[in-house]
This record gives C-alpha cells, sequence and structure tokens, in this order.
C-alpha cells in the first residue's frame, strides 16, 4: 500500500498563511472594484442613450469639456462616483496597496506562527523517542509559543516524567519480585532433590521444611494477586457494619502470642466505639501487619501503643512503637513493593516487603489513607485515616 506523504506542521501552517494573506487582500480589492463596476454598469442602463454616449466620449477626455464631464457625474453618480476603469490612478493606488500587504501580512503571519510550529516540533521528537523507549524525554519549551502550546508540553514533560519513574519501579519491582519467588522455590527444591539424592532422609522434619518454604511461596503470590487487584481498581470489599475498635482489640489478642514471645507490650489507649462499614477481613490484614512490623522490628521488650479517636470527619488510628524507627529519607519507600530498611530496624529480617503496600492499598479501597512519620520520642508512628460515616453510627446505635 502506497504511503501518502503529509507536509511538515511548518509547511502546512506556511501554506495556509500565504493562501489566506494573498486570497484575502485580492478578494477585498475585488470586491471594492466589483462595487464600482456595478454601480457603474447599473447607472449607465439608466442613463438615455444620448447622455450615455456623451459621457463615453468624454470619461475618454474628461479635459475637452470639465464642466459638461462633471455635471454628468454630479447628476447621475453624485460624491460616490469612481471609474472602474484599472488603469485609474485610485485602483493603480490599490494595487500597490496590496503588492505591499499581502508580504507585509505573510511575514507577520509566519513570525508569529513559527513558535507554535516550532513546539508541535519539539513534542513530536519527544514523542518519537518516547515510543522508542525513552521514556524520561522532555519536550524543550518554546517562550513565545501560545499558553496553550506551552501547558500542554509542560503536560507532556510531567507525563514522560512519571512514566520513567513508573519504568524504574516497575524494573526494580520485577527484580526484586523474581528474587522473593526464587528464594523459596529454590530452598524447596534443594531439599526435595536432597532427599532424593540421600542427602536427607524424608522425614516429617525435612518434608515440614519444604512444606514451609511452598507455604511462603502460596502467600506470596496472594499478596501479589491482591496488590494487582488493588491497583487495577478490582479489589473486592465485603461491605458490612463492624466495628474498629472491637476489631483491633481482635488483632491484639490473635497476636499476642508473637508478642509475649518478643516481651512486647500492645495497649489500646482510651477505645470507644467506632462504627464503621468495610470489610472487616481486610482491615484485619491492615492492623495485623501494623503489629507484626512493630513487633518484628522494634525494641526487644518494648512498647506498642495504639490511639483510636475521631478526628475533623475521620477515624484516626496511630501505631507508635519505640524501636530504632526507619532513616527519614525512607518515609516516602516505605509503602512501595518489596521496600525495606534492614539496616535500621534489623532485628529480624524476613518478610516479604509487601506487608506496608498491602496495607496501603486496602485503606485507599476503602477511601482512606496511611502514612508514616517518626515522633520526636523516637520510634515510628503509622497513621491511617478512614472516612466517618454518621450513618454507621446511627446503625450502631439500633
Amino acid at each position: 500500500m502506497k504511503q501518502t506523504r503529509r507536509p511538515s506542521l511548518w509547511r502546512w501552517i506556511c501554506a495556509r498563511i500565504l493562501a489566506l494573506a494573498i486570497g484575502s487582500v485580492i478578494v477585498i480589492a475585488a470586491c471594492m472594484w466589483l462595487r464600482y463596476a456595478v454601480q457603474n454598469y447599473w447607472i449607465m442602463g439608466r442613463m438615455p442613450a444620448a447622455v450615455r454616449q456623451e459621457f463615453i466620449t468624454l470619461s475618454q477626455n474628461p479635459q475637452s469639456n470639465p464642466e459638461r464631464f462633471h455635471a454628468i457625474v454630479d447628476t447621475w453618480w453624485g460624491l460616490s462616483y469612481s471609474t472602474p476603469s484599472i488603469a485609474s490612478a485610485d485602483w493603480v493606488t490599490v494595487a500597490l496597496l496590496v503588492l505591499v500587504m499581502i508580504p507585509f501580512i505573510v511575514v507577520m503571519g509566519l513570525k508569529h506562527a513559527r513558535p507554535l510550529a516550532l513546539q508541535f516540533s519539539r513534542l513530536r521528537a519527544a514523542a518519537k523517542d518516547v515510543t522508542e523507549g525513552q521514556f524520561g524525554r522532555q519536550a524543550e519549551l518554546v517562550e513565545d509559543a501560545p499558553a496553550e502550546m506551552i501547558s500542554f508540553a509542560a503536560d507532556f514533560n510531567t507525563m514522560t516524567g512519571q512514566l520513567a519513574r513508573y519504568e524504574k519501579e516497575l524494573r526494580a519491582s520485577h527484580v526484586a519480585m523474581a528474587h522473593e519467588l526464587r528464594s523459596p522455590l529454590t530452598a524447596a527444591i534443594g531439599r526435595l532433590q536432597g532427599m532424593m539424592d540421600g542427602v536427607f532422609d524424608a522425614t516429617p522434619e525435612q518434608l515440614g521444611m519444604v512444606m514451609k518454604q511452598l507455604q511462603h511461596l502460596n502467600r506470596l503470590t496472594d499478596e501479589l494477586h491482591l496488590l494487582s487487584l488493588a491497583e487495577a481498581g478490582n479489589l473486592v470489599l465485603d461491605d458490612r457494619p463492624f466495628r474498629l475498635d472491637e476489631l483491633v482489640q481482635e488483632r491484639i489478642t490473635w497476636i499476642m502470642p508473637q508478642a509475649d514471645a518478643h516481651n512486647v507490650t500492645l495497649t489500646l489507649r482510651n477505645p470507644r466505639p467506632c462504627p464503621f462499614s468495610g470489610d472487616a477481613f481486610r482491615m484485619g490484614q491492615v492492623f495485623t501487619i501494623l503489629m507484626e512490623n512493630a513487633i518484628r522490628y522494634g525494641r526487644e521488650g518494648g512498647h506498642l501503643d495504639m490511639t483510636l479517636h475521631y478526628a475533623k470527619g475521620h477515624y484516626l488510628l496511630e501505631f507508635a512503637d519505640d524501636g530504632p524507627g526507619v532513616q527519614p529519607p525512607f518515609l516516602p519507600e516505605m509503602f512501595k513493593r518489596f521496600s525495606r530498611e534492614e539496616q535500621s530496624r534489623a532485628r529480624h529480617s524476613g518478610g516479604s516487603g509487601l506487608g506496608l503496600s498491602i496495607a496501603r492499598a486496602i485503606c485507599e479501597a476503602h477511601g482512606g489513607r496511611i502514612s508514616a512519620s517518626l515522633p520526636d520520642t523516637g520510634g515510628l508512628a503509622v497513621r491511617i485515616l478512614l472516612p466517618f460515616d454518621a450513618a454507621d453510627e446511627e446503625k450502631s446505635r439500633s
């Protein structure tokens, strides 16, 4: 199939500006001449034949009898008379003005259209690089371009900047994902191969070690599936009324054996009835993740203080430990996939690095948000804001 070659934007603009400028001036001049030509034809058609013949003769040489010539003009045309002859001085002047104005209009039009074409050209070149995989490509801004084009180019640059960040995060996520999935799989395969080769006996203890790795692998795939659903906006929630304070207390009871093993004290301060409508199972996951993180990375024999109260149209839940905390630059990275900072919170390694990203996904699916900060007293504080609905409180009372 033959591909049609299309002109560049600059040529496209130039052709249309030239056509518009030349055409407009010629049409204006033609309309002016046509107006006088039609008037002249109409008036001469109404003249008596003798007067018309006399006027034609005089118009060829007005100086032969100027008084009679002007008398006929004043009688039939009045002050609006102008001869439609192209050779007359008036129309020669008009022709000269046309010749002068056409280049002027063309030059000024092209001068002011050039920034528009240049900005489009730079955007096209940048877009082409993006299609070839250079996601961070930026289009240089042209100062004299229209405001809409400047805004469009700036938005394009913002978009490509985000694409570059997403690509970087995606590559890092894929590398981390491959590593996390490979580790338990390699351990399980190695242990099974050892039993097949007779290095290990197929005892319940050895089989239990293999099962533990496979369970870890299964948990990883479930967590990745949940995150994929959340990012696609397809995380299904079992929306039912429940009380947040009761759910937190239930999660404390469930995780208490782990806390006792590390001498960590769990305290829910100032509990009050907090009716909420959402998925109790998913929100329970969030609370469990935050409690397990505090136990895993907090201080041996430390404390985890939890508060739950109503603040400015939201429920505020805060989980504050007294552990080593994290480095300030790590705070924005905490809720990304596979994020860990084991140097500062490394009493135990372990975990998939997906917990906080899952907690963020669940909170956002409930219309809330989650954040972390470093209190002046030390440790790490994680805050959850969830929407408060007065209707939920009425349902709870009824």
